[in-house]
């Protein structure tokens, strides 16, 4: 069976993501002193006495709230519960029992799942006194903890997994591709993950910055696993305070590049590529990740026989630095082409993995010298010897030649090209690396 589910719920600021970072060895839950600031489920795995489970960050709960925000954090939070197998209800052991507290636990009696009631910030004796206040909620077993300073946590997992009870879980290979939505804000990347995933996974709303985390879906299709990672909306550097919380969601969102298998570059088509859509795909670029630049909101634009035309133009002058990325237009709203954009990821994907051997790698290249002659500077001419690839993710080159500075910037770029029209490499970056056979120069 699957890992089991363990949803931490409470009201704002009691200190979820401080448990949550400490449990799972992670930073992915952003902390704080702000509530609110996690907004969506986070999920990671945990282990404690050889037992292995997920746990789930959830926002804070506020039961009477008419935000907008703050009530499809409820909702989060919700689906969390609907989902675990056991909750665990964050409280605030400084602060004592709040009308809020009783509100949630009401919700959760309701749910029938088992809870234990979790008297957070207990870091001395006086604190500790107010844990048996919580025992008037009526949930059952309360326990005393410290996220902070670590207090309390050992006897919180053993209860955990005796709660938990005895179960296996699969041990499978892990195939699955994982797939990061990038952009800048408010291009539809929530839309997206929810349109794929068929629930409201995220939360959507028309306020730039909503995703907070970049959050992860674990979802299959067609027989194939795909974990989709929704970024926050990387916004121009000018306009990030160093010391807000957006700051620590873009630094979220470039580590989701890094550890993505292929990227979906998002823009706004009602607003066409702009100076930070150039930027992010730089990224993405830089760090060698196949992409496809997807421009969503397409069925919001007015269009005539010309319109797709002009889109393709501005983004390929905008973009050159990237010929290799596939472009579609797509409706995250209605679905349109969604299906499309799959088969398109896992293209670009496969190419970035791909591997050419190396007796066809230089017949290759040797059909490249023969169509145009390497250039010659003061009378010595450039001598490619022999090719290899080294690596994939991106696919990786060297060539060996007689000195290294007689390769025109233009030639490897002719070099590339023609390793591109002959090899499939649609979507993915290569990288050529030039190297001088070690008793060459000077021949």
């Amino acid at each position: 069976m699957a890992k089991p589910l363990v949803a931490i719920v409470g009201r704002p600021n009691v200190g979820k993501s401080t448990f949550f970072n400490r449990i799972t060895g992670t930073k992915l839950a952003i902390i704080e002193d702000t509530p609110g600031v996690t907004r969506d489920r986070i999920y990671a795995d945990a282990e404690w006495l050889g037992k292995e489970f997920t746990l789930i960050d959830t926002g804070g709960v506020d039961m009477n709230t008419d935000d907008v925000i703050l009530k499809q954090m409820r909702i989060q939070a919700e689906l969390a519960i609907d989902a675990a197998r056991l909750i665990l209800f964050f409280v605030d052991g400084k602060t004592g029992i709040t009308s809020e507290d009783y509100e949630v636990a009401k919700m959760l009696r309701k749910s029938g799942k088992p809870v234990i009631v979790v008297v957070n910030k207990t870091d001395n004796k006086t604190d500790e006194q107010n844990i048996f206040d919580f025992y008037e909620l009526g949930l059952g077993n309360v326990m005393g903890i410290s996220s902070a300073q670590g207090l309390g946590i050992g006897d919180l997992l053993d209860e955990v997994a005796g709660e938990l009870g005895e179960y296996e879980t699969e041990e499978q290979e892990d195939n699955t591709l994982k797939i990061a939505l990038v952009g800048k804000p408010n291009v539809g990347k929530s839309s997206l993950t929810n349109k794929i995933l068929g629930y409201e996974r995220v939360i959507v709303s028309d306020i730039p910055g909503t995703t907070r985390d970049a959050i992860d879906s674990v979802f299959e299709r067609d027989g194939q696993k795909y974990t989709i990672i929704d970024t926050a909306g990387m916004r121009k550097k000018g306009r990030i305070d160093d010391k807000s919380i957006e700051r620590y969601s873009v630094i979220r969102s470039l580590g989701a590049v890094r550890r993505a298998d292929v990227v979906a570059v998002m823009i706004d088509a009602t607003e066409g590529i702009t100076e930070q859509d150039v930027k992010v795909a730089g990224y993405v670029d830089s760090e060698g990740k196949p992409c496809v630049i997807v421009v969503n909101k397409w069925d919001a634009v007015e269009k005539d026989t010309y319109t797709i035309e002009k889109y393709n133009k501005k983004i390929a002058a905008d973009l050159a630095f990237m010929p290799y990325a596939q472009r579609i237009y797509i409706s995250a709203q209605t679905g349109l082409r969604v299906d499309r954009l799959f088969s398109m990821l896992h293209e670009a994907y496969e190419n970035n993995i791909r591997r050419i051997p190396t007796g066809v790698l230089n017949d290759c290249l040797q059909e490249a010298v023969t169509a145009a002659e390497p250039p010659s500077t003061n009378g010595r001419r450039l001598k490619i010897y022999y090719a290899t690839q080294v690596s994939v993710k991106p696919p990786t080159f060297v060539l060996f030649v007689n000195d290294t500075a007689l390769m025109h910037f233009s030639y490897q770029r002719y070099l590339e090209n023609y390793l591109r029209k002959t090899f499939d490499f649609t979507g993915t970056p290569i990288k050529i690396i030039v190297r001088q056979k070690s008793d060459e120069k000077g021949e």
